[in-house]
């Protein structure tokens, strides 16, 4: 059954409180986008705490990015968030946010693509990463276009991560399985170095989408993700103290709720 506008908007304000409580964004960070229909976007304003939006700040744009209604100025990233809807027919909604972790690996170049967790490899195949561009320009999504038709997730460089869906509540579902991904991964790391599913398994797990009723988008290609015969772990390994592992783990669970 479809929902009417005021049934969006509530559902835009419930996930900026969730991104902000889960420390995905901060000050004015964040930006989410729900297809209304063929013609217009709902939007979240610029220059106000996603934690703390109420319905009648949200903004609705026509496809060029244009404002329609609203008091607020729209979010300066629309563009971002057109670029995937003119792509994708099948999405109606786009989530953008700085995860810690995630963002972390974007900062120092790196895709999260290794074939680590069977729920990860069905659902997302893995996560790309585009290279960096201007935010609110053009910029941001000429790197990111390559990426958007076989995948429902992605990290940008120097920026954040970016994830999109079928509904709102799938592109929030999608971006936090990149968070959480980001935050094995780098355990894994921490903690020697990560098992990486060999290709023979990789390949049954695409096999099985249907299974699961996982959208089949993303094919299984060459390094998407990186099995274990492409796996080169040397270089990849870093040092760190048991306290310093400790603290970590503190942190990333403080983030997510699970310590006061």
């Amino acid at each position: 059954m479809s929902k009417n506008e005021q049934e969006y908007r509530q559902e835009v304000v419930e996930i900026g409180r969730l991104m902000y409580q889960k420390g995905w964004i901060a000050g004015y960070d964040g930006n989410i986008t729900v297809r209304l229909d063929d013609k217009r976007i709902l939007c979240t304003p610029t220059g106000v705490s996603k934690g703390s939006m109420k319905s009648e700040d949200l903004c609705i744009c026509d496809m060029d990015g244009q404002m329609l209604e609203g008091s607020r100025a729209r979010t300066s990233e629309i563009l971002m968030h057109l670029t995937v809807y003119r792509m994708r027919d099948d999405v109606q909604s786009v989530v953008h946010a700085h995860p810690p972790v995630a963002t972390g690996f974007a900062v120092v170049g790196r895709p999260l693509n290794l074939a680590l967790c069977p729920e990860v490899v069905i659902n997302l195949g893995c996560i790309p990463l585009a290279e960096y561009g201007l935010p609110g320009t053009p910029e941001l999504t000429r790197d990111m276009a390559g990426y958007i038709p076989d995948h429902d997730a992605l990290l940008m460089a120097n920026h954040g991560a970016v994830a999109w869906g079928p509904d709102l509540h799938k592109a929030f579902f999608n971006l936090e399985t990149v968070e959480h991904f980001a935050q094995v991964t780098l355990v894994a790391e921490l903690l020697g170095g990560p098992r990486v599913l060999p290709k023979h398994e990789v390949q049954k797990l695409f096999d099985s989408r249907g299974r699961y009723g996982a959208p089949a988008r993303a094919s299984f290609e060459a390094g998407s993700p990186v099995t274990a015969e492409q796996y080169a772990g040397e270089g990849r390994r870093i040092s760190i103290t048991k306290e310093e592992l400790a603290a970590l783990i503190e942190e990333i669970l403080r983030a997510r709720g699970v310590m006061a």
